[in-house]
């Protein structure tokens, strides 16, 4: 990792260095301003292989982010084009179907292992000038009127004009900061594997929605000649363990009974991974020197994959902000520039959190009539291709407002 000696004073300081820190600390030194962040994490453990087995959704302004700060190059190799989605009721024959060439040449986003956006991070990092300290513990963050100070569990005083918090859904800077979160949870796991198959799935991914949640099948590249998926397996809470606990033949009979038949024979290859689901909204994205970004200000459902999309935009975002106030000789941690942040995030970000709840809610449930409502729906959007243009350039993140970064542009 790269820790320039004696640059304890920085302009942004990061607390927590998953995907979305990492991803505001090159945005930020990519634009001019000096970065430090701490992680509790040691870089070895983030990295390792059974750490995350989770793979993203990368939408076309996410991609156009990351590739801003240096990153898709290095996994555009194994990054596979999501082509088509086909979102289906359980075994309703109605269903709604997105092809890319209805909004352009561009994919409809891509999926991109969690292990190689985070590798290719740490990679990039390193070579910066970036003041990296993990394993290491804020033990306390003091925001003051003319910047933050926070003290480390090694000793090391560390101060900034400003810190985000970066931190996850249980964000302490959060809550010593005393913002007001709305939280729910959702009663749901999400159970998570790769899953290798016969026939070739085509850049196809697939939405199904069972009566216990979401049950997703997303493209991978392949893995030499072998074909394969990720599975995010939206389970209720009570049964998860059970289901993890299941010896792999087992395991293999009850995936394959959701799954379906249409990819051929099908293997679990590398381990199971299962995750607690629940909403957790901040009511504000920032108090005097601090901004939250990714799940310290917003975790919301993965039914549509969005969650490290909003955690990006936050990224371009704040990024943009800080450095055209620097670029004015203003104080980047001021009320008026974060405010700007704020204004700029909060209907994204309250949007979408509405959004995804409320699409679990509806389909995570066998109510007949709800059954039938929605089926009908799913079909009205298939026969509406305007509506479905719409939908699918609002998942690509190329509308509204966008950061410079978003647009391909730098900063």
């Amino acid at each position: 990792m790269a820790r320039p000696a004696s640059n304890d004073e920085s302009d942004l300081l990061i607390v927590g260095g998953g995907m979305v820190g990492l991803a505001l600390a090159l945005a930020a030194d990519g634009a001019g301003l000096k970065v430090a962040v701490v992680d509790r994490e040691a870089p070895k453990t983030l990295a390792a292989a059974t750490f995350d087995g989770r793979a993203s959704a990368i939408a076309l302004a996410s991609m156009k982010i990351l590739d801003g700060i240096g990153l898709w190059p290095r996994v555009a190799d194994t990054a596979q084009p999501i082509l088509e989605i086909r979102v289906s009721d359980n075994d309703s024959p109605l269903f709604l179907h997105y092809d890319h060439r209805a909004a352009g040449d561009d994919p409809l986003g891509y999926m991109v292992e969690n292990r190689d956006t985070i590798a290719a991070l740490h990679q990039l990092v390193a070579e910066s000038a970036i003041d990296w300290r993990a394993p290491a513990n804020a033990v306390r963050v003091t925001r003051g009127a003319a910047g933050v100070e926070a003290e480390l569990d090694d000793g090391a005083l560390l101060r900034a004009r400003v810190v985000a918090a970066a931190d996850g859904k249980r964000s302490q800077l959060r809550a010593a900061a005393g913002i007001p979160v709305i939280q729910r949870p959702y009663r749901q796991s999400a159970i998570v594997c790769t899953v290798a198959h016969a026939r070739p799935h085509r850049g196809v991914a697939h939405e199904r929605f069972l009566a216990a949640g979401p049950f997703a099948i997303l493209p991978l590249s392949d893995d030499g000649a072998t074909h394969r998926s990720s599975l995010v397996w939206t389970e209720r809470a009570d049964l998860a363990p059970a289901l993890m606990a299941l010896d792999e033949p087992e395991f293999l009979s009850e995936l394959a009974r959701r799954f379906g038949d249409f990819l051929g024979d099908l293997k679990v290859v590398g381990p199971r991974w299962s995750y607690p689901l629940s909403l957790s909204h901040a009511t504000r994205l920032t108090v005097p020197r601090l901004a939250l970004v990714g799940d310290a200000g917003h975790a919301i459902h993965p039914i549509a994959g969005q969650g490290f999309n909003l955690g990006l935009r936050d990224v371009a975002a704040l990024a943009e902000v800080l450095a055209d106030a620097r670029r004015l000789g203003l104080d980047i941690g001021a009320p008026d520039v974060l405010a700007r942040y704020e204004r700029w995030r909060r209907l994204d970000s309250l949007s979408m959190t509405v959004a995804t709840d409320g699409l679990n809610r509806l389909f995570s449930n066998d109510i007949a009539p709800l059954r039938l409502a929605r089926d009908l729906g799913l079909a009205a959007v298939h026969r509406m291709a305007p509506l479905k243009t719409l939908f699918m350039r609002h998942a690509m993140g190329v509308l509204g407002d966008q950061p410079r970064l978003a647009r391909g542009e730098p900063i």
